[in-house]
């Protein structure tokens, strides 16, 4: 049984016990003010970003993409075109050839054959239509390039839109001027931004796969050049993946266009002379500026 204390020893022991609690809790108060500090300093620290780490994972995203720069150099495959703009709307089947730094060669089909043969080497574009004989030459340009091919861009740029490339390559081997972590505002992309001398910027947008996403191209003043999708990456051959839908948009003439490669073949191998055409069964020659040919969407 427990021994209750007498009620004269009960109220003495009160008072002794409030006055030790009071010192005690004036001994503890700057223990548990620096406890306080530290944890708020602490907390902080871990709601901080580390630039260490972004630039880390930066280098990364970077690093990679820099491996496909240094793989893919053509690549071959038929493949669905399908263009709007300028009032039209078409699709075609097509046989694409591409190589870098800037060769391209296209056949546009129809179920009886070629119907137009577009070719260029970086220098010259040339154009073939086998029906009528007619072989057209003229400057590797964006113009002749959207004319014949649907692609407003120099060969150049071209040529890496095609094959899956960031604009600029050798931006890779520094830091982004800025990254943006996945979310709602970025589709869910980590956004790479590079800056060129021009003042052209390029948004690189990397999926969640690791893969190139999107390119988004912006001139100087903040306008937007040309904007890309990929997906549907693939297996071409010798380890190299390609994306086998692109899907372009050009904000300042309307145009959109894209292209589902069926069969795509990385490193291909290239015959002499396909991006300089010399074809026989030709019975007239003129400039591109006089011509007025178009591709013809197939047929059956």
């Amino acid at each position: 049984m427990t021994s209750l204390p007498r009620w004269a020893d009960t109220n003495s022991t009160r008072n002794i016990d409030r006055r030790a609690g009071a010192l005690r809790l004036i001994a503890l108060a700057p223990i548990a003010l620096s406890v306080a500090l530290l944890t708020l300093t602490l907390a902080g620290c871990a709601t901080q970003p580390n630039p260490n780490l972004y630039l880390a994972e930066a280098r990364g995203y970077a690093d990679e993409l820099g491996n496909r720069e240094a793989a893919q150099q053509a690549l071959g495959t038929s493949a669905i075109m399908d263009y709007s703009g300028g009032g039209e709307h078409f699709r075609a089947r097509e046989n694409l050839l591409i190589q870098r730094p800037a060769n391209i060669r296209v056949e546009v089909m129809s179920a009886a054959g070629v119907v137009l043969v577009v070719a260029t080497d970086g220098g010259q574009t040339a154009v073939f239509d086998p029906a009528k004989g007619l072989l057209m030459r003229g400057p590797a340009t964006a113009a002749t390039l959207e004319r014949y091919a649907r692609i407003p861009l120099p060969p150049q740029a071209a040529v890496r839109l095609l094959l899956g490339l960031v604009p600029d390559g050798s931006a890779l081997a520094s830091p982004p001027a800025s990254m943006t972590l996945p979310g709602p505002h970025s589709d869910n992309q980590t956004i790479l931004v590079y800056r060129e001398p021009d003042g052209v910027t390029d948004e690189i947008g990397i999926g969640a796969d690791r893969k190139l996403a999107s390119v988004t191209e912006k001139l100087a003043d903040g306008r937007v050049s040309y904007r890309v999708a990929y997906g549907d990456w693939r297996e071409a051959g010798k380890g190299i993946e390609t994306p086998c839908s692109i899907k372009a948009e050009f904000p300042r003439t309307g145009a959109k266009v894209a292209f589902t490669y069926e069969n795509p073949t990385a490193d291909p191998r290239i015959p002499g002379g396909a991006f300089v055409l010399a074809p026989s069964g030709v019975t007239k020659t003129m400039s591109l500026g006089m011509a007025g040919t178009r591709p013809e969407a197939p047929r059956g």
